[in-house]
């Protein structure tokens, strides 16, 4: 196991297998020393254990735990294409778009989850630049999802 698997372990929690895309597309690519995720929804099991608009039917709170099951959800998505966790150099962005209900301006505290979690796996690996964007609704009624991008050694 990596490095990084083992800090996943010691966090309690295991990296799992990548989410089945729900449509046309792969949830990893590379393209030269970069691996770009596709949005990673906050499935455990082949399930999402919340839906709706996050301020509404989620709590931020809770979404802030969602977007941290995205971000190993894209982690997985990572280690698909490059094999080992351990060749990351660095996550490079992090965009996470969070269903809000009209009043919630919290998105940003909500990406946290995903942001605080890649920092106490990769370290220093981890601090990336972010985007957290409020949106209408997102697939399958999610109240969060989380795109990545690495780079990775050569």
């Amino acid at each position: 196991m990596s490095a990084a698997e083992d800090k996943i372990a010691a966090l309690g929690l295991k990296l799992p297998q990548v989410v089945p895309p729900l449509a046309t597309y792969q949830p990893a690519v590379r393209s030269g020393a970069y691996v770009y995720t596709s949005g990673q929804l906050p499935m455990v099991d082949g399930a999402l254990p919340a839906t709706g608009k996050v301020g509404a039917e989620v709590s931020a709170e809770q979404a802030k735990e969602l977007a941290a099951t995205c971000a190993l959800n894209a982690l997985a998505a990572v280690k698909s294409v490059i094999g080992d966790l351990d060749k990351i150099q660095r996550v490079v962005k992090v965009v996470g778009f969070v269903a809000s209900a009209p009043d919630f301006t919290g998105q940003p505290g909500v990406l946290n989850g995903a942001s605080e979690l890649l920092g106490e796996i990769l370290g220093d690996k981890g601090v990336h630049a972010r985007s957290a964007v409020g949106v209408a609704v997102l697939p399958l009624d999610a109240p969060v999802e989380v795109e990545i991008q690495v780079e990775i050694a050569e």
